[in-house]
């Protein structure tokens, strides 16, 4: 049974209410990151692992892709995604991103947003992605970064007035579950080391055109002080990759 956290009620509640929820990509911290590693998009056939609200979809069809397909395993995102669209160049699938069975060189473009530290098998995705794209074709996605996945904490140490005094990492090497407490609730995320994002994308037929461990802009920080921290230890790690032939 693939994990569908985003359809438990409470949890739902408790992502509609995050920053990026509301605002989209304005409020994500990694967005001018990520943006900067997606290729060209117009007239582009665009496919969207773990698409959630859409936004990704949307901003690729206003870069004028000729079509769009988002896939997400929670019903409850995509009727969110559904209400939001109003594009017929668009569609949504529900469909856990493990599965997808897309045919060869369907795509230009696969991306993903911050969904696949819940897959367990990442080497099978990179295999169907590759397949589904035309030679030279671009993967291009993001992740929470291994070192804010070590520990199931995710979590700072705090000194003894409450304030944050480092991050720590431990069992670095130790891939696998991890047991972590997200917006109030309980989910599995998958961590793996950097090495095995790059060697596993490689060995799948993959050439890493660029990388990044992204901190938030000044304009991001002006407008979200609470950001600030995020500046003090990566996050996220965003991967650029073609398909090679």
């Amino acid at each position: 049974m693939k994990q569908n956290k985003y359809d438990d009620p409470g949890f739902f509640v408790n992502y509609s209410q995050m920053a990026r929820s509301v605002s989209g990509l304005d409020a994500a911290g990694e967005w001018p990151a990520f943006r900067a590693l997606l290729p060209t998009l117009r007239e582009k056939n665009v496919l969207d692992l773990g698409c959630g609200f859409g936004w990704h979809c949307r901003y690729a069809r206003a870069q004028q892709a000729r079509s769009v397909v988002g896939v997400d395993l929670s019903e409850r995102m995509l009727a969110r995604a559904r209400e939001s669209t109003n594009d017929p160049a668009i569609e949504y699938r529900q469909l856990a991103i493990e599965d997808i069975d897309f045919a060869a060189t369907q795509f230009d473009v696969v991306l993903s947003s911050l969904a696949l530290h819940y897959v367990a098998h990442f080497d099978i995705v990179c295999q169907r992605v590759h397949h589904c794209l035309v030679p030279r074709g671009s993967f291009v996605f993001s992740v929470e970064h291994p070192i804010f996945s070590a520990l199931a904490a995710q979590d700072w140490y705090y000194g003894e007035h409450g304030e944050r005094l480092h991050w720590p990492v431990d069992h670095y090497q130790m891939e696998g579950p991890r047991q972590a407490m997200f917006l109030e609730h309980e989910v599995v995320k998958y961590h793996r080391t950097i090495a095995t994002y790059l060697n596993t994308l490689m060995k799948a037929g993959f050439t890493i055109m660029g990388f990044s461990e992204p901190q938030p802009t000044q304009e991001m920080l002006d407008k979200h002080p609470d950001m600030r921290d995020e500046t003090r230890r990566p996050m996220f790690l965003l991967i650029s990759a073609i398909k090679n032939g």
